[in-house]
C-alpha cells in the first residue's frame, strides 16, 4: 500500500487507476470476510497516521478527484430507478449484463465503478462496518488543509444534485396515475411541487451563507417537513393500491419516489454537518453511510432478481391479499361450516367424475397432439369453472388460498407470533377443512365414475375402456409403476400458479374498475335490464379472479403433456380427484377383480398424489405470502413447533370440528 500512496504524489499519476489498486489491496480474498477488510483498513490507517507525507498524497489525490470529476450522476442516478419503467429497466439490465456499458471518463461514478468493479465488493465494504471507514477518513486528516474561503467545488456539486433531484420529485409527484389515486394533490397544494420551491430557496441561501451557521429561516427544516409529507402521500397511495388494486408501473413509480426523497435527505444531512463543522469531521458518518450505499448499489446495478423483488412486492401483496380473502371461505370453524364444506366438495367430485370420463372419450378420438391438448384444456378449464359456478369446491385449489390466509394472520401481528394458540387453532381448522374437502371430492368421484362406467356397459354392451387401457390407468396412478409423485408435484406447481393468477385477475378487476366499465355498456343494459346488469357486473367483479384462475389452471393441466412432447421430456400431471376417478373406472372395467398388487399400489398412489398436490401448492403459496408481507422465516419455524405441540395435545382438532366453535 505504501508504494501506491507514494505514486499518488507524482504529478502526472493516474488517480483513478491508483485508487483502484489501493482498493484491490484492501479487498480480502473472501468477499464476505468483513473482519479481514476491517484489518486491512486499520493497517492503512496506521500507515497514514505514521507517515504524514503519504497521508498528504492520499488527501490531495482524493481532493483532486472530487474537484475534477462530475458528481451529479453518482448522486442522482446510482441507486435510483430511472423513469423508463419496469420492463425497460429489466431489458436495460439484461443488455448491460451481456454487454457492459462504456464508462464516461468525466464522471465520479466511473471512478467508483472502476475501483469497486466486482459484484462481491459490496459485501466486504459493508462487512467492514461504517466505523472502520469513519476511522479512515479521520486518519486522512482533511482538517489539516486550509479552510475554503468560498463554497468548495464538491459542495457545489452536491447543491446541483439536490436541484436535479428536486425537479424529478416534483415531476414524479404529478404523474397521472398518482393523481388518480390521490385527488388531494390536484385540489390542494402538492408537497411534491412545494418542496421544489423550498429547495430553490434553500440552495440559494446555502451558497450565499456558506461558512456561517445557517439562520433559522434558511435551514433545511421546512424541506424535511415537506419530504415527510411526500412520504405520507406515498404511503397513503400504497394503502389505497393494496386495497383497490395496483400495477407494476405504479409500484415502480412509488419505489422511485421514495429513493429520490431518501437521497435528498442524505445529501441534506451531509450539508448540514458541513455547515456546522467546516472542517468536515461532523459529516463523516453521513458521508460514510452514503458511500457504503453507493458502492452497494453500483455493485448491484445490473442485478435482476433484486430489481424484480423490489418492484413486485406490492403487487404480490395485492395478489396474495385477494387470495387470503377468498381463502377464509375455505377454512371452516363450526360443525355446520364443516359439513357445508363437505357438501361443496361433493359437488366438485360430482363434476370431476364426468370430466374424467369425458377425458377418456376425448383420448379415444386420436386427435393430433395440438388439437387433443386444446380439448383437454377446455375439459379441465370449463369443468373447474362449472364447479365454481355451482358453488362446488376442488380440494387441491384450497392450499394456495388458505396459505395466504394464514400468512395474513401472522402479518396482522407485525410478523410476530403474539397469538400462538389462535394461529395453531387456525391451522388445525385449515387441516380438517382440507381433509373433508378431499374426502368429499374423492368420495363422490370414485363411485360416480364407476357408476357411469357401469351404465355405459349396460347400455352399449361394451366396456368403457379396454382391459389393456384399464390396467394402464391403474399403472399411471401407481406409486411405483409410474412417475406419479413427480407428476403430482407438477400439478401442485400449477395449483400454486393458478392461485396467483386468481389473485392477479382480482387485482385487475379492482384496479381497472371492470364492474363499473361493464355498467357503462348501453346495449346489454337495454337487452337485459338495469337490475340484471347490476348483478352481472357485481358477480364478475367478485368472481373474475376465480373464473380466470380455474380456466387457466385447466389450460396448465391440459397443456403439460403437449409441452413435454415439444421439449422431448416425459412431462405429465397427476391430480388426486381425477386419479381417484380413473381408479374407479378401471376397477369396473376390469370386472371388479383387478390385479391385487397393482390395485393396491394405485390406491396408495392416489393418496400420495393428494398429499403431494396439497404440500407443494401450500408450501409455494405460503412462501410467497410470507415474503410479500415481509414476515420473518423464524416466525414460521416457531409456529411449526407450536402446531406439532397442538397436534400431540389435541389431535382431534385436525380432523373434526368441536361441538362448539373454537
Amino acid at each position: 500500500m505504501e508504494e501506491i500512496l507514494n505514486r499518488l504524489a507524482l504529478p502526472d499519476s493516474d488517480l483513478p487507476a491508483l485508487l483502484a489498486e489501493l482498493v484491490a489491496q484492501l479487498r480480502p480474498d473472501d468477499s464476505a470476510d468483513g473482519e479481514s477488510a476491517r484489518r486491512n483498513l486499520q493497517a492503512l490507517c496506521h500507515i497514514l497516521n505514521t507517515r504524514p507525507e503519504l497521508r498528504h498524497a492520499l488527501r490531495n489525490g482524493l481532493t483532486t478527484l472530487a474537484q475534477t470529476y462530475r458528481h451529479s450522476e453518482l448522486y442522482t442516478s446510482t441507486g435510483i430507478l430511472p423513469n423508463t419503467g419496469f420492463i425497460a429497466e429489466t431489458l436495460h439490465r439484461i443488455g448491460h449484463k451481456l454487454l457492459p456499458e462504456v464508462l464516461d471518463p468525466d464522471l465520479l461514478r466511473s471512478v467508483l465503478r472502476r475501483a469497486f468493479d466486482r459484484p462481491g465488493d459490496r459485501r466486504w465494504v459493508m462487512g467492514a462496518g461504517e466505523q472502520a471507514w469513519i476511522e479512515l477518513l479521520v486518519a486522512i486528516r482533511f482538517d489539516e488543509g486550509e479552510p475554503a474561503a468560498s463554497v468548495p467545488p464538491s459542495v457545489v456539486q452536491v447543491l446541483r444534485s439536490l436541484r436535479v433531484l428536486s425537479y424529478r420529485i416534483a415531476a414524479c409527484g404529478m404523474e397521472p396515475e398518482l393523481l388518480r389515486l390521490e385527488r388531494s394533490l390536484e385540489a390542494h397544494e402538492s408537497p411534491f411541487t412545494e418542496q421544489n420551491r423550498e429547495m430553490s430557496a434553500y440552495i440559494t441561501s446555502c451558497a450565499e451563507s456558506w461558512g456561517r451557521p445557517p439562520a433559522a429561516d434558511t435551514d433545511d427544516r421546512q424541506l424535511r417537513v415537506l419530504f415527510s409529507q411526500c412520504l405520507e402521500v406515498i404511503e397513503k397511495v400504497r394503502r389505497t393500491a393494496a386495497r383497490n388494486g395496483t400495477s407494476i408501473r405504479l409500484t415502480y413509480h412509488l419505489q422511485r419516489l421514495r429513493q429520490l426523497l431518501r437521497r435528498c435527505e442524505q445529501l441534506l444531512d451531509i450539508l448540514a454537518a458541513l455547515q456546522a463543522d467546516p472542517r468536515g469531521s461532523a459529516a463523516y458518518p453521513a458521508i460514510v453511510t452514503l458511500f457504503v450505499q453507493l458502492v452497494r448499489e453500483e455493485c448491484l446495478r445490473n442485478n435482476l432478481p433484486r430489481h424484480w423483488r423490489l418492484n413486485t412486492e406490492i403487487l404480490a401483496l395485492r395478489v396474495t391479499e385477494n387470495a387470503s380473502h377468498h381463502g377464509e371461505h375455505y377454512i371452516t370453524e363450526t360443525r355446520s361450516e364443516y359439513w357445508q364444506m363437505c357438501r361443496s366438495a361433493m359437488i366438485g367430485g360430482f363434476v370431476i367424475a364426468f370430466m374424467a370420463c369425458l377425458k377418456i372419450l376425448l383420448s379415444k378420438a386420436e386427435m393430433p397432439p395440438l388439437t387433443g391438448a386444446i380439448t383437454y384444456c377446455l375439459d379441465y378449464g370449463l369443468g373447474f369453472c362449472l364447479i365454481h359456478i355451482l358453488g362446488g369446491t376442488v380440494a387441491t385449489k384450497q392450499p394456495a388460498m388458505t396459505a395466504n390466509a394464514i400468512a395474513a394472520s401472522i402479518s396482522e401481528a407485525g410478523g410476530r407470533l403474539r397469538d400462538v394458540e389462535g394461529l395453531t387453532t387456525l391451522i388445525a381448522r385449515t387441516c380438517r377443512s382440507q381433509i373433508v374437502a378431499i374426502l368429499g371430492n374423492v368420495g363422490v368421484a370414485i363411485p360416480l365414475s364407476a357408476l357411469i362406467t357401469l351404465a355405459i356397459f349396460s347400455v352399449s354392451g361394451e366396456h368403457f375402456t379396454s382391459e389393456e387401457k384399464s390396467a394402464h390407468l391403474l399403472a399411471e396412478q401407481s406409486l411405483i409403476h409410474s412417475g406419479a409423485v413427480f407428476y403430482a408435484a407438477i400439478a401442485g406447481l400449477w395449483l400454486f400458479v393458478s392461485g396467483l393468477l386468481s389473485g392477479y385477475y382480482d387485482n385487475y378487476a379492482a384496479y381497472n374498475r371492470i364492474p363499473e366499465r361493464i355498467l357503462q355498456l348501453s346495449w346489454p343494459r337495454r337487452l337485459f335490464g338495469e337490475a340484471r346488469m347490476q348483478r352481472v357486473a357485481a358477480y364478475i367483479g367478485d368472481n373474475l379472479g376465480a373464473l380466470a384462475g380455474n380456466l387457466l389452471f385447466g389450460f396448465l393441466l391440459g397443456g403439460t403433456t403437449l409441452l413435454g412432447v415439444l421439449l422431448g421430456l416425459p412431462l405429465d400431471i397427476r391430480h388426486v380427484a381425477f386419479s381417484s376417478a380413473f381408479v374407479g373406472i378401471a376397477f369396473v372395467d376390469l370386472g371388479y377383480s383387478p390385479d391385487a398388487s397393482l390395485f393396491l399400489w394405485a390406491v396408495l398412489g392416489v393418496a400420495t398424489i393428494g398429499v403431494i398436490n396439497l404440500t407443494v401448492s401450500f408450501a409455494l403459496a405460503l412462501n410467497v405470502a410470507l415474503r410479500a408481507r415481509q414476515v420473518a422465516e423464524s416466525a414460521w419455524r416457531s409456529l411449526a413447533r407450536a402446531v406439532l405441540a397442538h397436534l400431540v395435545r389435541r389431535p382431534g382438532d385436525f380432523f373434526l370440528p368441536p361441538r362448539r366453535p373454537d
